[in-house]
């Protein structure tokens, strides 16, 4: 058994993450292999710019046709590469009832009082939602219209709206096999159909499945079956019948992970981590699932990720050295800087050019940072 320190971990997931801005093209990279989540506060953008030698344009993703926004892993909204889209409904098609009810999260209870297989519910949204978007909607009208298509045990009454809708989980994991995308920068969230969406797929595809994984432990790695299945959005259970073949297993501060054998030299000679970051909420980096590798101490995980409203991370020399907010006021960006322990003037010289950085890729034209 290979065995290697949390540093060597580190280290590599820097440079696979795209961190020292080595890509010519981030689209190209790794970066986009597993999607890269979106949220309304341009985590998207912020976390391009993090891996872009070049300056972001704000329009960057939004414009580019290359790149499609998609519900996908844990019903979450993610920028994926268009060729990449046939792979990816066929890896999210449930491999069996388990998987589907494992893939509602925090409302499996609600689908599986439906007394019917989640699959089938699952596959009778989509349907619904396939047949109601034609043109571009409103998430608001699209689930008012799906909720009249669909038996009433789908829905539920929710009091933040007033009214009552398709389960929001159920709505958000049946979207792409529907055949239907998000329209990228709109505000409220507008649904649109995929070009060329072609005939419903509901074949589950374990290979596909599998290369999920693969992608993750490349990425992520070394990891186990749980921190893969969390990231996807299922079981523990449902992973280990898709894990890869030839993986080598890792021992990392006593926890027994997995890597694709492939990069095992790069795990064993990773490029120096020197470099700082500014790491928006929802990062790729930050997504790992084994965040006790991430951030050893449990009082700064706990700053690092809130139960609402996480703020961005601070990476310097592959360490998450501490947090960050922003405030807009006008034309001006402010950022609160926050490190755990004093860091060289150099480095807080260059999370401040990294503010620049950011500051302009979403559109402001002056910036201000505090340290706190």
């Amino acid at each position: 058994m290979l065995e290697v320190s949390r540093k060597q971990v580190m280290a590599y997931r820097v440079a696979q993450h795209g961190l020292h801005r080595s890509a010519a093209d981030p689209v190209l990279s790794s970066l986009f292999d597993l999607g890269l989540q979106d949220s309304m506060r341009d985590t998207a953008l912020l976390a391009l710019a993090a891996r872009s030698a070049a300056p972001v344009d704000p329009a960057s993703l939004v414009d580019d046709p290359r790149l499609v926004l998609v519900w996908s892993h844990r019903g979450a909204p993610h920028f994926h590469r268009r060729a990449d889209l046939p792979e990816l409904v066929a890896s999210l098609v449930p491999l069996d009832d388990d998987d589907a009810l494992a893939r509602m999260l925090w409302q499996k209870k609600e689908i599986g009082a439906t007394g019917v297989p989640a699959s089938e519910v699952l596959f009778t949204a989509a349907r619904a939602i396939r047949k109601v978007v034609t043109k571009p909607m409103s998430k608001g009208a699209v689930s008012a219209a799906v909720t009249r298509e669909l038996p009433d045990a789908y829905s539920r009454w929710c009091r933040g709206c007033n009214a009552t809708h398709i389960q929001e989980q159920l709505m958000r994991v049946a979207t792409l096999p529907g055949g239907v995308r998000l329209e990228a920068g709109q505000s409220p969230a507008t649904l649109a159909p995929l070009e060329d969406r072609g005939r419903m797929r509901t074949t589950p595809d374990a290979a596909a499945a599998s290369r999920v994984v693969r992608d993750y432990l490349t990425v992520n790695g070394p990891a186990t079956p749980g921190d893969a299945a969390g990231f996807a959005g299922t079981a523990k259970a449902v992973v280990t019948r898709t894990w890869p073949a030839e993986l080598t297993e890792v021992r990392v501060a006593g926890r027994r992970a997995f890597l694709p054998s492939s990069q095992v030299d790069a795990l064993e000679n990773p490029p120096s981590p020197s470099v700082v970051r500014l790491l928006p909420p929802l990062d790729p980096f930050t997504q790992a699932r084994d965040k006790a590798v991430l951030v050893p101490d449990k009082a700064r995980a706990k700053e690092v990720w809130k139960i609402l409203g996480s703020p961005g991370a601070l990476l310097v020399d592959g360490e998450l050295m501490g947090v960050w907010r922003t405030r807009g006021s006008g034309k001006r960006l402010g950022f609160t800087l926050t490190a755990f322990d004093p860091l060289r003037r150099a480095d807080r010289a260059a999370a401040e050019e990294e503010a620049a950085r950011a500051a302009a890729a979403r559109g402001y034209g002056d910036f201000s940072v505090t340290w706190a």
